[in-house]
């Protein structure tokens, strides 16, 4: 009698096997350039500490003044005297304006557009947004110092008028050349960075809660308060650091639009003041071996404070993991 073979167990087939292999082989390669990347921009921003942190301590050594607190820039001089607290002020107040002035708008032209405009009228305002983002910042200086300066006398005549009782308001008149209109032109600079990217955060707000929040009788305005802005707060607020990084480090349209001056006043009106990026562009022409040195020091300090910024932002988004949109 004869005896039947057991049916061959039928292994993968060739293509399934080769296919399994070349996957693989693309994810390691995929893994190696990802991490080859990581590696590269680690070892990019540590060449930058180590140059700026070499040549700013040559500038400092040198330096007869007090590097943090003086109020004078003669690093050309023999022996040389600069300090970066008029800089520091005029880059931390600016950008403070900006953010005060901008934030808030951005939010409600996002929210606008995604949650309140018709498609027909959403579409292309999110386009002119974008368009602004890509203006160049030449232009957005020259467009301020040739209609921005001399249409702000107005609003600095009546702030005057209110709030010059306390002091931070005093106009005495003349141009409009302050660390006030620098940070108004900073905000309009921002705003479509900060709107953009908190634009499409809030599209990706979870439909059902709202739909949920709808039925059950909610606004639209309640809907947004419970539903979209908690989604979406560390975005806004991810959006908001990159508008302030880019408020910091802001170069033509400041030195365009600011009449500067190595003076520290109380009012934000009066002409004078400036920031580290509009003191490299303006000096680094004219500057000598120490002078280079000297602002490669004030850029060394620009780059801390944004490394600072940017690291605050990522321990509020990280405190505040709940809103971060992870398990949406």
């Amino acid at each position: 009698m004869a005896t039947e073979n057991p049916p061959a167990t039928a292994g993968p087939p060739a293509s399934a096997a080769s296919a399994k292999g070349a996957t693989r082989k693309g994810d390691r390669i995929f893994l190696g350039l990802s991490r080859g990347s990581g590696i590269t921009l680690l070892v990019i921003m540590a060449a930058i500490a180590v140059f700026l942190t070499w040549r700013a301590a040559l500038a400092i050594n040198a330096d007869e003044a007090n590097f943090l607190t003086s109020f004078e820039w003669d690093a050309n001089a023999n022996p040389p005297r600069f300090g970066i607290a008029v800089l520091a002020f005029g880059t931390v107040v600016s950008s403070v304006i900006a953010m005060v002035v901008a934030v808030p708008i951005a939010v409600g032209i996002a929210l606008f557009i995604s949650h309140y405009a018709p498609r027909k009228l959403a579409t292309p305002l999110g386009y002119v947004i974008d368009l602004l983002a890509a203006v160049p910042s030449i232009v957005y200086g020259l467009w301020g110092a040739l209609f921005l300066v001399p249409h702000l006398t107005g609003l600095y005549t009546w702030l005057d008028e209110y709030f010059g009782w306390t002091g931070i308001f005093t106009y005495e008149g003349g141009a409009a050349r302050s660390l006030f209109t620098v940070g108004i032109l900073l905000a309009i600079m921002i705003l479509p960075i900060v709107t953009n990217v908190s634009r499409e955060v809030f599209r990706q707000s979870p439909k059902m809660q709202e739909e949920a929040a709808l039925a059950l009788g909610a606004t639209r305005w309640e809907v947004i308060r419970m539903s979209v802005l908690p989604f979406g707060r560390s975005g806004v607020i991810s959006a908001s650091m990159l508008g302030l990084g880019r408020a910091l480090g802001e170069t033509m349209a400041v030195a365009t639009v600011l009449s500067p001056s190595f003076l520290i006043k109380a009012s934000l009106l009066q002409p004078g003041g400036g920031t580290f990026a509009q003191n490299i562009a303006a000096g680094f022409k004219e500057a000598g071996s120490m002078g280079r040195d000297a602002l490669i020091a004030s850029g060394l300090v620009l780059f801390v404070i944004t490394l600072l910024v940017n690291g605050a932002a990522r321990l509020i988004i990280a405190r505040r993991k709940e809103y971060s949109g992870a398990n949406a």
